[in-house]
């Protein structure tokens, strides 16, 4: 589904214009977004929970030359799905 098919599909739903529907969506991820940043997490219920784990500094390997890198640590966003929406998709 791409960002066009998911506000027609928030515009139908919820009976507003498509201008009004994207403009939700942006301030959803807006708001998603610096929550993240913030090191908080965001939990939606029926849907599921978003947070930030940092993920330590490992040893690699470049695929092309075989050499050893150091591939360092950094921050990644988590995405755990409600019950809920496990369920509806199996």
């Amino acid at each position: 589904m791409t960002k066009a098919e998911l506000v027609s599909a928030i515009a139908k739903g919820a009976g507003i214009t498509k201008k009004q529907a994207d403009a939700a969506l942006k301030a959803a991820i807006h708001a998603v977004s610096g929550a993240l940043k913030k090191g908080e997490r965001v939990a939606v219920p029926g849907f599921g929970i978003f947070s930030v784990r940092s993920r330590a500094a490992r040893k690699g390997r470049n695929p092309r030359t075989g050499a050893e890198i150091k591939i360092p640590a950094r921050k990644v966003v988590v995405f755990r799905p409600a019950k809920e929406l496990r369920d509806s998709v199996k």
